[in-house]
């Protein structure tokens, strides 16, 4: 049975559970099997798909598999970044494989060696993570950013670009000026930023979904 069957039939079993011991409340005409199995469809309802964004010039083949980029003695901002991989039609994608790389803090590509490039593959949950820092501006580029290339059996590759709602090009109103970098087409590719722990130690977390187009 497809991964994605198997998942629609355990969140089913799970509402249908719930609904036994008393956690779901059913107050409606039809029965309560047709609407926890409606509530459990849904999930498999279409994603909006990752928008695409440029490959740009830096991209290079066979980024060793290492989610932690940053070296403790890295300057800059260090930075998680985690998120899903889903297929538009709903489920994840824990075969996927995604590539990733950056400037450092500076704004410098490696373009001898791997630094803040990697490989990295989802889980079983269809999450990933990495640890890198906060890239710099360049000069032929606006905003600060971060390359993904993100590929799944069965669906198209994905290029895009993932940015920063704190980059000062924005003036704190990523809403108004996203469009300062010509690159950039939408709203959707520039993401809120979390910061956590003390003025010592401040570690930045962005969250960045990623939905791939059947192909």
């Amino acid at each position: 049975m497809p991964n994605s069957e198997r998942s629609i039939l355990t969140r089913r079993d799970l509402l249908h559970k719930a609904f036994a011991l008393g956690g779901i409340t059913v107050v409606s005409s039809f029965s309560a099997a047709s609407l926890i199995d409606a509530w459990a469809a849904q999930a498999q309802q279409m994603r909006k798909v990752t928008p695409p964004n440029d490959l740009g010039p830096f991209y290079k083949k066979r980024a060793p598999a290492n989610p932690n980029m940053r070296d403790p003695r890295d300057p800059g901002l260090p930075l998680t970044v985690s998120g899903g991989v889903y297929s538009e039609k709903g489920p994840i994608l824990h075969d996927a494989t995604l590539e990733v790389w950056h400037a450092d803090h500076l704004g410098h590509y490696d373009l001898d060696g791997y630094r803040f490039r990697a490989t990295l593959h989802p889980d079983a949950n269809g999450n990933y993570a990495f640890n890198s820092v906060i890239p710099g501006h360049y000069p032929d580029r606006v905003c600060q950013h971060i390359h993904y290339l993100v590929t799944a059996p069965g669906h198209r590759p994905l290029v895009t670009q993932l940015y920063f709602a704190t980059d000062p090009v924005f003036e704190g109103n990523p809403d108004k000026y996203f469009t300062r970098d010509p690159l950039i087409h939408t709203r959707d590719l520039v993401r809120p930023v979390v910061l956590t722990g003390d003025p010592k130690d401040v570690l930045a977390m962005v969250q960045f979904e990623l939905v791939l187009a059947r192909a």
